[in-house]
């Protein structure tokens, strides 16, 4: 049985369901952990850094966090194992990479598709039993670099096409059973991105911060909150009728 909602009436609630978000303790997968839970969720903090997310989980009412490696298949397991339900998977961990084919080594393009392609289906294989049981959602982080061609992002275009390839092929598979969605977000103001300055821009960072927030025709960088919101739309009963949807937020990058 459903839990009944603690907030009759208003849309976008999730009360009570529980939500695994991968890469949870930074950025997108943050700011999603923590709409989630406002919107009534139990959330589950899946990350890497658990003290981060140890520490996020402490500000959020039934909220747990959990140390993932989203490519250690034994572990992957293990994690799913011990949560006794699930009814909305949020795919958001992910690395990235500069450069053309040219520029990026093999070692780099592999290491690419272990991080956000096979650690994906590795999370999204584990949790499935317990997602159809619930008749749940997945909601796959993707990027606008899955939908055009972005200069000297060989890689991380090719992972994230593939994320909206299998998307669309696991909501026809699972119609009726199980919805999934892909949200595609321009450049969001995040840790990667200051990661990503940092790493190929340090002594320019400024400049490179205006060309970014120019790029998007509204003029400036995407919020993480702009996307956690989707997500919770996505994952509430108002999108009931929501699956294989590919949601840009992208300032009207693609659409210039």
């Amino acid at each position: 049985m459903e839990p009944t909602p603690s907030h009759p009436g208003l849309p976008f609630r999730i009360d009570g369901r529980r939500a695994l978000i991968t890469g949870g303790a930074s950025g997108i997968g943050e700011a999603t952990a923590r709409a989630l839970a406002a919107a009534g969720a139990r959330v589950i903090i899946a990350d890497l850094d658990l003290p981060r997310a140890e520490a996020i989980c402490r500000e959020l009412s039934g909220a747990s966090a959990v140390r993932l490696d989203i490519t250690d298949e034994a572990g992957v397991r293990d994690v799913m194992e011990s949560i006794p339900s699930l009814d909305f998977l949020v795919n958001n961990a992910g690395i990235g990479f500069v450069g053309s084919i040219e520029e990026t080594p093999i070692e780099d393009f592999r290491r690419l598709f272990r991080v956000n392609v096979e650690g994906t289906y590795l999370v999204t294989r584990a949790a499935l039993p317990r997602l159809l049981e619930a008749r749940g959602a997945i909601v796959n982080i993707g990027s606008v670099a899955g939908l055009v061609g972005l200069k000297r992002r060989f890689a991380y275009c090719s992972t994230k096409g593939a994320i909206i390839a299998m998307t669309r092929q696991l909501a026809v598979e699972y119609a009726g059973k199980l919805r999934v969605n892909c949200i595609c977000p321009g450049t969001v103001d995040t840790p990667f991105v200051e990661a990503y300055l940092e790493k190929n821009h340090k002594h320019e960072k400024e400049k490179m911060r205006a060309e970014l927030n120019a790029r998007q025709p509204v003029g400036r960088l995407g919020r993480p909150d702009e996307i956690a919101h989707m997500v919770v739309y996505l994952c509430s009963r108002e999108a009931e009728f929501v699956t294989g949807s590919i949601s840009v937020i992208d300032g009207g990058l693609t659409a210039a």
